[in-house]
């Protein structure tokens, strides 16, 4: 047997890829998130299937329910929302399961900061502005920051920020980064992206504390950066049209490969 674990995207039943669909419909046991992960998502499992939910169970309740599925030679499809690579608490689990020598593979999910680009219609990565996105979150109560992972280091780059688990905190949000982006800088909260109740807030870092509602929280993403103003950017080089490249050498006619202009 095999434990699968799939990303489960960010909430819509639909942004689910093939393989990890694929995978829940045939595995007879799925254990799943069941704070973050909507129902319609287990409407893939098979007939007569084990469905756990983990929400409120402690590590040492999950393995267990893994391992007796492994005693009876089971499958099993363990759900996690957005992708498994940030903030999923799956490599805890992995490692117990390397230790108990009980295989598994991983299924990529859409991340939450992906979903949230969509939603804005947004490239977080504009020519001149930005190119690199960094994805973070503020220390919380489980999880201390490393020393040099602080928002202003992050700041300092100018990158698009995508700030996860981090809504409680907008003061601190603010005061760490408008040294560096200034207090005009744009901001996109996005609470709950791809579900039906999703929710756009567009402010500033300066206006940012007073524009979100106080029952905006847990799953909502911070973006923050010039590139989301989508404005004052220069225009890619990939297809300028004296851009010499593979596909399309400078100096041929697009229509007939291998011709003059």
């Amino acid at each position: 047997m095999t434990v699968h674990f799939i990303g489960a995207g960010p909430g819509a039943p639909d942004l689910l890829t093939l393989r990890g669909r694929d995978l829940i419909a045939a595995s007879p046991v799925c254990l799943y998130a069941g704070s973050l992960i909507p129902q319609a998502i287990l409407g893939h499992c098979p007939p007569g299937c084990r469905i756990v939910n983990t929400a409120p169970m402690s590590l040492d309740e999950i393995i267990a329910e893994i391992a007796s599925a492994h005693a009876q030679g089971h499958d099993i499809a363990r759900l996690h929302s957005g992708d498994l690579s940030v903030w999923s608490a799956m490599g805890e689990q992995l490692r117990r399961l390397r230790e108990l020598r009980i295989p598994y593979d991983v299924t990529p999910g859409v991340p939450s900061f992906a979903a949230a680009a969509a939603t804005l219609g947004a490239e977080l990565t504009l020519p001149g502005l930005a190119q690199s996105v960094v994805l973070t979150r503020t220390e919380g109560r489980a999880t201390k920051m490393p020393p040099r992972e602080t928002l202003a280091a992050f700041g300092a780059t100018g990158a698009t920020l995508a700030l996860h688990l981090s809504i409680h905190l907008l003061d601190k949000v603010v005061a760490d980064l408008a040294p560096h982006y200034g207090l005009d800088c744009p901001v996109a909260v996005v609470w709950r992206a791809s579900w039906p109740d999703e929710c756009i807030i567009r402010a500033t870092l300066g206006t940012l504390v007073a524009a979100v509602p106080a029952e905006v929280e847990r799953t909502a993403l911070i973006l923050i950066g010039p590139a989301l103003a989508a404005e004052g950017f220069e225009e890619s080089r990939l297809y300028a049209g004296d851009y010499d490249r593979r596909y399309r050498p400078v100096g041929t006619d697009p229509r007939f490969p291998g011709t003059g202009s």
